[in-house]
């Protein structure tokens, strides 16, 4: 994928470097004069005729139906938990609203559940954007403002007052402006090394024993998620060979799935091996294919077609991955930005593109039905923030990492420079585009209601499921 952000000469000398960067800073700022900063607070829905339920059923096309009251059953718990599961909803609704044309490669889907902390290959911990189904190039502001909007709909599921809600948009993206603005004095090879570890969480927040606290259990607790925490929950011994335990419905194996393994799996897998390096191929080999069982996975993903795979390497030595189909990105036809052709490449693309460090097999391939898959480990120490005990103050620092955490991401993929002369060094564009996730969460609760009142016609139905087993298998 590339980007039409300015180009890096590597030939240049550090003087005419220095010109070049203060040439792309001055094109930045000369987007506003198109794009006034403020501007941003005054669209909110760039497309005005909208039918948000409809919008709803186009996305749940081609999703097991099966699935479906999972999926509605777990958007229908608060208006922040419909906006997770409605990524079509915005995507639709930023086109048209302002932007000063810069593109970048963007998640798509940035809310602050998809952030998180993993392990490199290195296996350090570190904080980074974790979901990349949506990702796909676009402005760099829809980002921003699905971000920024994620915080305001969290404060208000948290009964937090408004004054906390507007400080967690406005620290979120003032947190994008200033590491922007230190990204863009970096070079290219610091940027792309640039990393957020825990470690580095820990001395932000070391004169606060609080915060300390909560970062110190999000590290054991990804310490603890290995593939070898998984094997021990989740696997049982059947006629003497390891096996899924699997646990309807959100965990489960396909109908004749011995047939379905050797028909369909084996061969996947094959066709998986060859998107790796050949490094990684040849660590691939060294595991043997066990079993597979289908997985309900999030909110937005719920009715997609993902699976979990168990390898072994020897009788004690496990390795899951987790499959996940790739839809087209819902940027896709509303961003002016190419298509891509397989969406598991174009997952992966914009995950190495954006993230620090990615996982070791992470790769894609199409299945046999023609449909898009990209393939990365299950666990891999990964962990979710919990907000759910997370107070105002708490909540505030954890937007300021992920507002840092986002512009690493963009200036990784695009042109800090140019983004950073456009923010500029006021508070006009946080205080904007905090203006805006007010009104559109207003939107979002708005669009909720109607939802609701779907469950309630049986337009949208639910169905409940065993909290035990969703934790088992999280």
């Amino acid at each position: 994928m590339t980007h039409n952000n300015g180009e890096q000469h590597p030939h240049l000398t550090s003087k005419e470097s220095r010109h070049a960067r203060a040439d792309r800073r001055e094109r930045g700022k000369s987007l506003r004069k198109s794009c006034p900063r403020s501007s941003h607070a005054d669209v909110v829905l760039g497309q005005p005729k909208r039918d948000p339920m409809a919008l709803l059923e186009d996305s749940n096309r081609d999703r097991l139906k099966n699935l479906l009251p999972i999926r509605f059953t777990r958007m229908a718990e608060s208006a922040f938990a419909f906006f997770r599961g409605t990524a079509v909803l915005q995507a639709h609704d930023l086109q048209g609203t302002p932007s000063a044309g810069i593109t970048v490669q963007c998640c798509g889907d940035c809310h602050l559940m998809n952030f998180g902390g993993f392990a490199t290959p290195e296996r350090t911990l570190i904080f980074d954007i974790n979901d990349f189904d949506e990702t796909h190039p676009g402005p760099f502001e829809w980002d921003v403002k699905r971000l920024a909007v994620s915080f305001v709909l969290s404060a208000r599921w948290r009964g937090f007052d408004k004054s906390d809600a507007k400080r967690m948009a406005t620290t979120a993206v003032a947190s994008y402006r200033t590491a922007m603005a230190q990204y863009a004095e970096m070079s290219v090879l610091e940027t792309w090394y640039a990393q957020i570890s825990l470690e580095h969480l820990l001395d932000r927040v070391a004169d606060n024993a609080a915060l300390e606290k909560i970062v110190r259990k999000g590290i054991r607790k990804a310490q603890e998620n290995t593939s070898d925490h998984v094997f021990e929950k989740i696997t049982t011994t059947v006629d003497g060979q390891t096996r899924i335990a699997v646990q309807p419905p959100l965990l489960y194996h396909t109908p004749n799935y011995e047939q379905h393994m050797r028909e369909e799996m084996e061969p996947f897998f094959k066709r998986y091996r060859e998107t790796l390096p050949a490094e990684r191929q040849a660590l691939f080999d060294r595991y043997r294919l066990v079993d597979t069982a289908g997985k309900v996975v999030g909110v937005g993903s719920v009715g997609t077609r993902c699976f979990i795979a168990l390898l072994m390497g020897n009788q004690d030595d496990p390795l899951f991955l987790q499959i996940k189909e790739a839809r087209p990105s819902v940027f896709a036809g509303r961003a002016d930005t190419p298509l891509t052709k397989q969406n598991g490449e174009r997952v992966v693309t914009g995950q190495r593109l954006m993230q620090s460090a990615s996982d070791i097999f992470l790769g894609w391939t199409t299945g046999s039905g023609g449909r898009d898959f990209y393939v990365r480990q299950l666990r891999d120490m990964k962990v979710a923030p919990d907000i759910t005990d997370h107070t105002p103050r708490h909540l505030t620092a954890y937007a300021e990492v992920c507002g840092h955490a986002l512009a690493r991401a963009h200036a990784k993929a695009g042109d800090a420079t140019t983004i950073a002369g456009y923010l500029g060094s006021s508070e006009t564009f946080e205080k904007s585009i905090a203006a805006y996730a007010i009104a559109y969460a207003n939107h979002v609760e708005e669009d909720y209601e109607k939802f609701r009142s779907g469950i309630r016609s049986g337009r949208f139905p639910t169905e409940t499921t065993p909290s035990d087993v969703e934790e088992a298998i999280r």
